[in-house]
């Protein structure tokens, strides 16, 4: 699986997901401008010890992102979509991308790719949720439509045994 951040803002949500995205096997691919440096405590802290085994790959904008992957389907997640997110089919290398958590993709971007802009139901007059409680809850839907590819199926005690 692929998770793509479109210009991140928040230093701890882009560690949070760089974390999830080691913990699934799925590469995190982040389009600039960046709201903080990669490098920063932030970003890793909030990654823990799992910064190093990212996958992650930077682009300059999002026609760079484009055209080093050979133009792939982009599922948008947006709180405008009609569609939401369970209902979309992902395949094993699906892109999924989310915008900046000011302001999300860009609604130009968005109508250029309607069929694949998905949403998470939320109550009635609430804005958003967390740019990296949204990418878990699309990204694990996305891993069950596949069977959860090769992650650990079965967890085990620490002392005991099951």
């Amino acid at each position: 699986m692929n998770i793509v951040l479109l210009e991140p803002e928040i230093p701890y949500n882009t560690g949070n997901i760089g974390r999830t995205c080691v913990t699934t096997g799925s590469s995190l691919h982040v389009i600039k401008p960046l709201g903080f440096k990669l490098d920063e405590k932030s970003v890793k802290r909030a990654g823990l010890d799992y910064w190093d085994q990212l996958d992650i790959h930077i682009y300059d904008d999002f026609k760079d992102f484009m055209d080093k992957n050979n133009n792939p389907k982009v599922f948008m997640g947006t709180t405008k979509a009609k569609q939401r997110y369970d209902q979309a089919s992902y395949n094993q290398n699906a892109f999924i991308m989310f915008g900046k958590e000011s302001a999300g993709i860009p609604e130009e971007l968005l109508l250029q790719h309607q069929e694949e802009c998905i949403r998470i139901p939320m109550a009635t007059g609430t804005r958003s949720l967390n740019l990296s409680n949204a990418v878990a809850i699309v990204l694990y839907e996305a891993l069950r439509q596949n069977d959860f590819l090769e992650l650990e199926s079965e967890g085990q005690l620490h002392r005991y045994k099951w």
